[in-house]
């Protein structure tokens, strides 16, 4: 399947680039590998993340050794990614 990411990602990215330049330099580059084999764990096995609480089509998968994971949904054939959060973020402001 296709993995599309909505215009919702873009903040996302951004912080989680930024706190790995600011806040934990030394492990950018190995988060960077665990967010890319998680996005491809997704895009290989749709249904690897669990479901989320008050919203049945929306899933999320934890990216390995990070504060972050992926929150996304299946419409039709492709894969569409709506958040990549921080775990210690409000769940409120999920989605």
């Amino acid at each position: 399947m296709k993995l599309v990411f909505l215009p919702s990602t873009a903040p996302d990215l951004l912080w989680m680039r930024a706190y790995y330049e600011r806040v934990f330099p030394h492990g950018a580059k190995r988060a960077a590998e665990h967010y890319r084999l998680a996005c491809r764990l997704i895009r290989d096995n749709p249904l690897i993340g669990h479901r989320v609480d008050d919203f049945p089509d929306v899933r999320e998968f934890a990216i390995q050794r990070t504060p972050f994971s992926v929150i996304y949904r299946i419409v039709d054939e492709r894969i569409e990614v709506l958040r990549i959060w921080d775990q210690r973020g409000n769940r409120s402001e999920l989605v």
